[in-house]
């Protein structure tokens, strides 16, 4: 089993910053991806950001490309969300994802992962 802790949300007026984090415990030792998914209220969970755990490659959504940064620390088994210049759509609840079975070599889908995190509230004020 593996265990995700999120970290970081909050209230922020647009144009702010807010950096989420995610501790991942447990059975850690294969771990291909993590990700970052947002889900605001009334629509379906999105994909945010992923970074593959031994490459370090990085993608993002078009609607985040250039504010947002993720990036790992492998010893901490932690990954981290850096959200710059906040707008009101970014709020939603922020999900943190690791995948530990699938391995896919862009893992942008709800299903390449196989862990959640518990969602970490993100309110941006205009």
């Amino acid at each position: 089993q593996v265990q995700l802790v999120e970290s970081g949300g909050g209230l922020v007026q647009a144009g702010g910053s807010l950096r989420l984090s995610c501790a991942a415990s447990g059975r850690t030792f294969i771990t291909y991806a993590m990700g970052w998914f947002r889900q605001a209220p009334g629509k379906e969970r999105e994909f945010v950001a992923c970074i593959r755990w031994s490459s370090g490659n990085t993608y993002y959504a078009v609607s985040v490309k250039g504010r947002f940064t993720i990036s790992r620390d492998n010893a901490k088994n932690t990954v981290y969300l850096q959200m710059n210049n906040l707008k009101p759509e970014d709020t939603a609840v922020y999900y943190c994802a690791l995948d530990r079975n699938r391995g896919a070599p862009t893992p942008i889908r709800k299903y390449e992962y196989d862990s959640w995190g518990q969602g970490t509230q993100v309110t941006v004020s205009s």
